[in-house]
């Protein structure tokens, strides 16, 4: 199983953007910083997402926990819905990406225990 861990961060709105991810499987963990270059904050969470689901595709992932202290992902992911039209597209690239592995779960977590956070300040500092 792949426990992952997703953050997003910007700083602003929109803003230099980043994204953090930790995979953790078979005793190892992987750490990812991504810079995104400019866009707001639930739009860097929603790509930190889709990012982290090529890297676990691109690992042959078969089974996903992703974790995310984003309520708005989360939930957004879970209802298959957001009512923000500029997310929608993110949306759906995510539940059309969830959808090729055989076991996927989706879990909201508190930001002091989200091991993505300093990875998407990281990525958000690479920015040109």
């Amino acid at each position: 199983m792949f426990e992952v861990y997703t953050d997003g961060a910007s700083t602003g709105d929109p803003g230099r953007a980043g994204a953090g991810i930790v995979i953790r499987r078979d005793g190892k963990i992987e750490r990812f910083s991504i810079p995104l270059g400019e866009m707001d904050t639930h739009a860097a969470e929603f790509t930190a997402v889709i990012k982290a689901l090529e890297l676990c595709k691109e690992r042959g992932a078969q089974t996903i926990s992703l974790r995310s202290d984003s309520q708005t992902v989360v939930a957004a992911i879970e209802k298959e819905y957001i009512h923000k039209p500029a997310y929608k597209p993110l949306l759906q690239t995510i539940l059309t990406m969830a959808d090729e592995f055989p076991l996927f779960f989706v879990k909201w977590i508190p930001s002091k225990q989200n091991k993505a956070d300093q990875e998407a300040k990281n990525a958000v500092r690479a920015n040109p």
